[in-house]
């Protein structure tokens, strides 16, 4: 996915070329096959069943196989927001893109001529509510489809993962130290929004109980369980990058450096086991311990911090002359 592979830097340590972590082509079904191909060779427009709907392509990853997968789907927009309805012409069971985003909430998406990242997220309640009755109004079958069976519909915001947001969104880097300061501003500022977020979400909880006389419920939205997934994927992905790609090519390059990277290492694998625990808690976001939750999300905060400031003052002046492949 673009906003995971964009703060990906090992590539150009490289020199460029696909490396270990491309992924293969995205699967489509033999049924969507010349859907998506007349999609992409006419901006977005198709006839047949779907001519004059509003279509989009998504791509998700597979819930268990990792698999990236590309379904072409209606889509309506309303108060500025994007969003798809997960109806599976209306089984009593969800379409496997929808189980896929709530594994991976990083997603792909095509609309017309444009390309771009997002973050996939559920709606909920009343909001779910009023987004469904506008897509009925726009397109009365997914009344029909809510009709016929007692599953709830879901409505899947998608949220974009740029404009201004990540590192596409930036002045193209001349080299590689200034490509790394792209990627720590992004997870700076995405965890920043994470952790208001959080404080937000606990304390409109709290507030809502105290009025009632009641103790405080477990769980998370899902809006916050999306978006801590999303940054946890991209992290992870991140990682990945510089061990499996990048501290190697430098390793081989500049042999003074063994006692930084190994220290690097050692911080990207206590900010992972930190990462591994708040994933594992998201699991049953229902159910999640909240004050836990938000205590793993601080403790992950301070090693991350620690460890990107580390990073930089250890890296910079070396990546500044490594130019980014053009």
């Amino acid at each position: 996915m673009q906003n995971t592979q964009d703060t990906d830097t090992s590539q150009a340590a490289r020199g460029g070329g696909p490396g270990p972590l491309a992924r293969p082509e995205p699967y489509v079904s033999d049924f969507n096959r010349p859907v998506v191909a007349e999609f992409r060779a006419n901006g977005g427009r198709v006839g047949g069943m779907f001519e004059g709907g509003d279509l989009l392509l998504l791509t998700t990853v597979g819930a268990r196989s990792g698999r990236e997968t590309t379904s072409p789907l209606g889509y309506v927009r309303a108060d500025g927001r994007l969003f798809v309805i997960a109806s599976a012409g209306g089984s009593d069971r969800h379409p496997a893109w929808y189980h896929n985003l709530l594994a991976h909430p990083m997603v792909r998406v095509e609309l017309g001529t444009e390309e771009f990242s997002a973050v996939a997220v559920p709606a909920e309640g009343e909001d779910r509510d009023r987004l469904f009755a506008e897509a009925v109004r726009v397109a009365p079958g997914y009344g029909d489809y809510q009709a016929g069976t007692d599953r709830v519909l879901p409505v899947v915001v998608l949220e974009p993962a740029v404009a201004g947001d990540g590192p596409g969104a930036e002045e193209a880097a001349a080299n590689l130290a200034e490509k790394l300061v792209q990627v720590h501003r992004w997870l700076r500022g995405h965890l920043r929004r994470i952790r208001e977020e959080t404080d937000a979400y606990l304390a409109d909880r709290d507030g809502r109980a105290a009025r009632e006389g009641e103790v405080p419920a477990p769980g998370l939205s899902l809006q916050l369980r999306q978006h801590c997934l999303a940054f946890c994927e991209s992290l992870r992905f991140h990682h990945d990058g510089e061990e499996q790609m990048l501290f190697p090519s430098l390793a081989e390059r500049y042999p003074h450096l063994a006692g930084t990277l190994e220290r690097l290492s050692e911080q990207h694998r206590e900010v992972d086991r930190i990462r591994e625990g708040i994933q594992a808690l998201l699991a049953e976001v229902a159910t999640a311990d909240p004050a836990a939750f938000r205590a793993d999300l601080e403790r992950m905060s301070r090693e991350l911090e620690a460890h990107l400031d580390e990073e930089e003052a250890g890296l910079l002046p070396l990546l500044a002359e490594v130019p980014l492949p053009g």
